[in-house]
């Protein structure tokens, strides 16, 4: 089997775990006003684990439309929830803006977010937001596995991410163990199934020969290509290939329990050393209105949280599918995730 170069991120987040210095990322930092030829112009500094590529042109509307500057620092959402960590009271950053609830519960839990007001909470279910108020969902994703349907149907995927440790479908699955939603999902694992059988199913998938892809999107083309059969994904990656590939033979199947039903959510918290508090509460209610979650639903594929926004065409939903029950603040313990995955030999 094929092994990845353990990430930059596993050594980083461990070290500032412990104290130890910030990572680095690129991007504009500044925050407050910005001084131009027209005089000054408010702005916020964000903080995004979502790439420039997916939320740039969101953060270009909010501009339009609100006249406040985004001043965007782009980077993997755990290195950026390690830097905050890091970085204190002295964070330049006005607001945290995470792909996933695991980084937004680790810097809840350091006290570093301030509560947001209760409009901004109650505009999502309770599944997608903080139980202490430092954080909201304003976009979800599902688990899935894409698989290929020149090779299998359906009924022949199997229902949980367990039946994939099958001798029959050794070779046959690709995997991204460095990418943070996968981590995320054996974060769940840990936290629903409890730390040795996660550990077995990590061992049972690496004695199958499964496939290390760094990224979900290669994982989706090597399904597409029958390199592989099948793969364990982020649901919309899928509906992202097709819209370049047309008519390729890969379609997600929703799983119907355990870890493999995780629902995550992208969302966002407010420092509480954010030098525009202001500014960063209309930042929040912008990507909880009706003009941001239906950017979600047809810019990125995702699920809109905001009750009244349709889902894209073909999603189960969104009441039907994931965890019951699972507090995602507890998908926070990354490091633990990062320790048992050397652990098994699995980065």
């Amino acid at each position: 089997m094929r092994h990845l170069r353990l990430p930059a991120i596993i050594a980083t987040v461990a070290a500032l775990t412990v104290g130890a210095v910030a990572c680095s990322t690129s991007g504009e930092t500044s925050g407050g006003t910005n001084t131009t030829s027209n005089g000054p112009t408010e702005s916020i500094t964000v903080y995004s684990g979502r790439s420039e590529e997916l939320v740039g042109p969101l953060f270009e509307q909010f501009t339009q439309a609100t006249g406040i500057t985004v001043n965007a620092r782009y980077g993997d959402s755990a290195e950026l929830a390690a830097q905050i960590l890091d970085e204190g009271e002295n964070s330049p950053a006005d607001v945290f803006f995470a792909q996933d609830a695991g980084a937004l519960g680790a810097v809840g839990a350091s006290g570093q977010f301030t509560e947001l007001t209760s409009a901004q909470l109650d505009a999502v279910p309770e599944t997608y937001r903080s139980p202490n108020g430092y954080w909201v969902g304003v976009s979800a994703r599902a688990r899935v596995v894409v698989y290929n349907t020149d090779a299998l149907n359906e009924d022949q995927v199997p229902d949980t991410v367990d039946g994939f440790t099958d001798p029959s479908w050794a070779g046959r699955v690709g995997w991204a163990p460095s990418n943070g939603s996968f981590q995320a999902f054996v974060t769940a694992l840990r936290v629903t199934e409890g730390e040795e059988a996660a550990g077995a199913w990590l061992e049972a998938m690496e004695a199958n020969d499964t496939q290390v892809y760094e990224k979900n999107t290669a994982i989706v083309a090597a399904v597409a290509a029958g390199e592989i059969d099948a793969g364990l994904v982020n649901h919309y990656y899928l509906y992202q290939y097709l819209a370049e590939n047309p008519g390729a033979p890969v379609a997600n199947k929703f799983l119907t329990s355990g870890a493999g039903a995780l629902v995550n959510v992208a969302g966002v918290g407010i420092l509480t050393s954010a030098a525009n508090p202001t500014g960063a509460s209309s930042f929040v209610d912008y990507l909880l209105s009706p003009t941001a979650q239906e950017y979600f639903a047809t810019e990125t594929s995702e699920y809109p949280v905001v009750p009244g926004t349709p889902a894209p065409e073909g999603l189960p939903p969104l009441n039907s599918i994931g965890l019951s029950g699972l507090d995602l603040n507890r998908l926070e313990d990354l490091a633990g995730t990062l320790e048992l995955l050397q652990a098994k030999g699995v980065v």
